[in-house]
């Protein structure tokens, strides 16, 4: 059954994928993202978990992922920092569904000789389980990086090392303080890496929840991905449509200011605006037909007071004016044409002026009907249910983070 859910989430986020339409220009700026990306869809095909290990020099990441597998694979020394670069190494555990798990080492990140902190950063945060390994009450530094993987919507857990000269009393008051420092509403284990209890823990957990962590996992980078293309493309499309909605400020100012006739002057109104909602939706991937472009214009006219009220009534208003200017014309030698032109000027800046704000709030409107999709990776981490929320938490403090941080509102025109 297990197998069966791992394989159909594997085909659903690969279709998804393969559905990307990505110019050469996206494929070229987003290069290392996609590599990222495929490297962990290929991870999810072949089952293979990654567990990487985090936190700062001299704690003992080495010596825990060597406790986790009964050899001295990893290198350790008692000058601190003796790990340079991620190094990697398989760890077989029976009686599990996955392939296999990966270990990662990786160097201190206080340590000053390391190149690329962000890269190592990176690589530890693709992992589907992150074991940030602590040597004692931990600091304001180690803090920040917790909170960092925590706003990232990972999996964490907090490996107590190097325990062997403290006295009782003394351990309880180091997970005490440890415990005040970590968010209160987010579960997070703290682990005591002695004989056999570390391994007998994550044992445990990725027999049990491997492969939903491994899904989630690339769901969520799969989520971070699309939300840069398409914030990105939202960007280029911004300066699209500011340029539509200023062509089309003009056509309406010009036709307004220069047609005295009321009916006429409405009614072109009317399609023109249409026509700017039509290519609004073109602009953002939307395809309207025609009921609903009239919908989104009636909607808009009707929630926004001023929209409707400068669209018909001032309009109105003004096309009286002018037309009263043309009729008494003949009969004050042309002079009451003199106020013609200021009417038309004002009647053109509201023209602009209502077309703008049409724009601005089509263009909303248009984004928040073409956002939603049902296999959007977001959508399919939300349809995911947990048996034990205790154990994915995290997801909600990703979900929530991604929907507060990533509306998009300020790309719109």
């Amino acid at each position: 059954m297990k197998q069966l859910k791992i394989n159909k989430n594997y085909l659903l986020l690969k279709h998804w994928w393969e559905a990307q339409d990505l110019s050469n220009y996206e494929k070229s700026f987003f290069n290392r993202e996609i590599i990222s990306f495929n490297q962990q869809l290929f991870r999810l095909k072949e089952k293979k978990i990654r567990i990487g290990t985090y936190g700062k020099s001299g704690v003992g990441k080495s010596s825990v992922l060597n406790s986790l597998l009964k050899k001295e694979i990893f290198s350790t020394n008692i000058i601190n920092g003796s790990t340079r670069e991620i190094q990697k190494e398989e760890w077989i555990l029976k009686d599990q569904t996955l392939q296999s798990i990966e270990l990662l080492d990786s160097p201190g990140f206080d340590f000053c000789n390391i190149k690329f902190p962000n890269k190592i950063y990176s690589q530890i945060n693709h992992s589907d389980l992150i074991l940030f390994v602590v040597a004692g009450d931990i600091n304001r530094n180690e803090v920040s990086k917790i909170d960092s993987f925590i706003k990232d919507g990972k999996k964490i857990l907090i490996i107590l090392n190097k325990i062997d000269l403290l006295k009782k009393n003394e351990l309880k008051e180091i997970i005490e303080n440890i415990k005040f420092k970590l968010p209160k509403d987010l579960n997070i284990p703290i682990i005591i890496n002695y004989e056999n209890n570390l391994k007998n823990y994550i044992t445990k957990i990725v027999n049990q929840y491997g492969e939903i962590l491994l899904t989630l996992n690339s769901l969520q980078l799969a989520d971070k991905l699309f939300l840069k293309i398409k914030g990105q493309r939202l960007k280029r499309r911004q300066k699209l449509a500011q340029s539509t909605i200023g062509k089309f400020s003009t056509v309406k100012a010009s036709a307004v200011a220069l047609n005295p006739f009321i009916l006429f002057d409405i009614a072109g109104s009317f399609a023109i605006d249409t026509a700017l909602i039509t290519e609004l939706s073109k602009i953002y991937g939307l395809n309207l037909k025609g009921e609903s472009t009239r919908k989104i214009f009636q909607n808009i006219s009707i929630n926004n007071l001023f929209l409707g009220v400068t669209q018909i009534g001032i309009n109105t208003s003004f096309n009286l004016i002018k037309k009263v200017i043309l009729l008494t014309a003949p009969f004050t030698s042309g002079l009451s044409l003199l106020p013609y032109g200021p009417v038309a000027i004002i009647q053109a800046a509201i023209a602009v002026h209502s077309t703008k704000i049409l724009g601005k709030l089509a263009a909303k409107e248009i984004f928040i009907r073409s956002k939603v999709s049902f296999i959007e990776p977001s959508i399919m981490i939300q349809n995911i249910t947990f048996k034990d929320p205790e154990i994915f938490n995290h997801m909600n403090i990703y979900l929530s983070n991604r929907d507060f941080n990533n509306n998009f509102i300020s790309f719109l025109p």
